[in-house]
């Protein structure tokens, strides 16, 4: 593997900035998995949380409980930090706004930024004008908007919430233009796409300080189940050195491009020839990430940390030629500690990351990660694991 090059020595910039507090707002599994980075970095990380059983405030050594759409408690955490950053994109872009006008607390990403990935039909927009791969997409107002794009498109859609929606919430495939009717009603407009004849998933990540030093990561391969990330290849099977470099270049200019602080997953359709097109954008620490914490010399939660706080970004070089990454969706087994054993047992190189969240069918619950040579025998040690957490060590662990 190539080493990472040694930089120029620390300017004074590097040396005397950097903020010491960073509150986040939303407590779920990715604000959890940024308090360990967190502490080894002597950061300071509250975090604002709906529930104390939220998976961050069951572990947090701060919480202030309140509601990420609650303007009285999103200031309450701004006014105990110097940085905000979130663990999700749905806090109203005009709170923060309006903190950032104030000046008192940074707002990283900012929501001039982050509306791109708040509203996809901002999104959509601002990435056309800018010239970046999308799929065709049509601004949807009325029933009959429906209708016409559903001509242009040769009969099928696919139907996009513009606010709101994620891990396949908010998005439906339709053939017929009363499908629509009644997100329609209850939305005032919507996002159609083109159904793109993908031939597989990308994903590309990158962060950004807020002066304009950036990274990437190795752009990696994903697939969904119903809907929700199930595994990652990193780096992605097949992709060379070009076409990496190609699609981390595409990735770092939507980060300089729309101003991101902290880390970018550009999300990506490859369709047969090659090509890609942007699908959607996430700016925060993103499922098709989880690999680095492993796989990775700085895993994208630190790495996330350091951006939002203006710290020297870490290398971003793998530690293996092949990580995979399986997330461990709610199946039979309620508790997950006997099936945990088995597998740390079976497989000594397995490492597990556990959410602290109760099970439920299909719901994220934790994820495994492997470092090796050969993509598919990882993958198939992965998912063993993977059955033996999620239905318990009693029943067969297959592929």
């Amino acid at each position: 593997m190539p080493e990472t090059p040694p930089r120029p020595a620390p300017s004074a910039s590097d040396v005397d900035a950097g903020a010491r507090s960073v509150g986040i707002i939303g407590a779920g599994q990715l604000a959890r998995m940024m308090l360990g980075p967190a502490i080894e970095l002597g950061l300071t990380t509250p975090v604002l949380a709906t529930d104390p059983a939220e998976s961050a405030a069951d572990v947090a050594a701060r919480v202030r409980p309140g509601r990420h759409d609650d303007e009285q408690a999103v200031r309450a955490l701004a006014a105990e930090v110097e940085v905000i950053t979130f663990d999700h994109e749905h806090v109203p872009t005009a709170i923060l706004e309006r903190l950032e006008q104030e000046g008192a607390t940074a707002v990283r990403p900012g929501p001039a930024a982050l509306v791109h990935a708040q509203d996809k039909l901002v999104m959509r927009e601002r990435l056309t004008a800018l010239g970046h791969p999308c799929p065709r997409w049509w601004r949807i107002g009325t029933a009959d908007d429906v209708a016409a794009a559903l001509t242009e498109a040769g009969g099928r859609l696919v139907i996009k919430t513009p606010r709101g929606g994620y891990d396949a919430h908010g998005v439906m495939l339709i053939d017929r233009a009363e499908q629509a009717q009644d997100w329609l009603a209850q939305h005032g407009e919507l996002l159609a796409e083109e159904l793109v004849p993908f031939t597989r998933e990308l994903s590309a990540q990158v962060a950004r300080r807020p002066g304009g030093e950036a990274v990437a990561y190795p752009v990696v391969q994903s697939v969904q189940k119903d809907g929700v990330c199930y595994e990652v290849v990193a780096p992605a099977p097949g992709l060379d050195s070009a076409a990496q470099q190609r699609i981390q270049g595409l990735a770092l200019a939507i980060a300089e491009d729309l101003g991101v602080t902290g880390m970018l997953a550009v999300e990506l359709f490859e369709t047969a020839d090659g090509e890609v097109l942007v699908n959607e954008l996430a700016m925060r620490p993103h499922n098709t990430g989880h690999w680095s914490m492993d796989g990775a010399v700085t895993g994208q939660f630190e790495q996330h940390l350091r951006a939002v706080a203006d710290l020297p970004l870490g290398s971003t070089a793998p530690l293996a030629p092949v990580s995979v990454m399986v997330n461990l969706l709610g199946g039979a087994a309620e508790d997950l500690a006997p099936g945990a054993r088995a597998a740390l047992a079976a497989d000594p190189a397995l490492k597990l990351h556990l959410y602290g969240k109760s099970v439920r069918p299909g719901r994220k619950i934790g994820h495994v990660t492997l470092l090796g040579d050969d993509a598919e025998e990882l993958l198939a040690r992965a998912h063993r694991a993977e059955r033996l957490l999620i239905d318990g060590p009693a029943s067969p662990a297959g592929p």
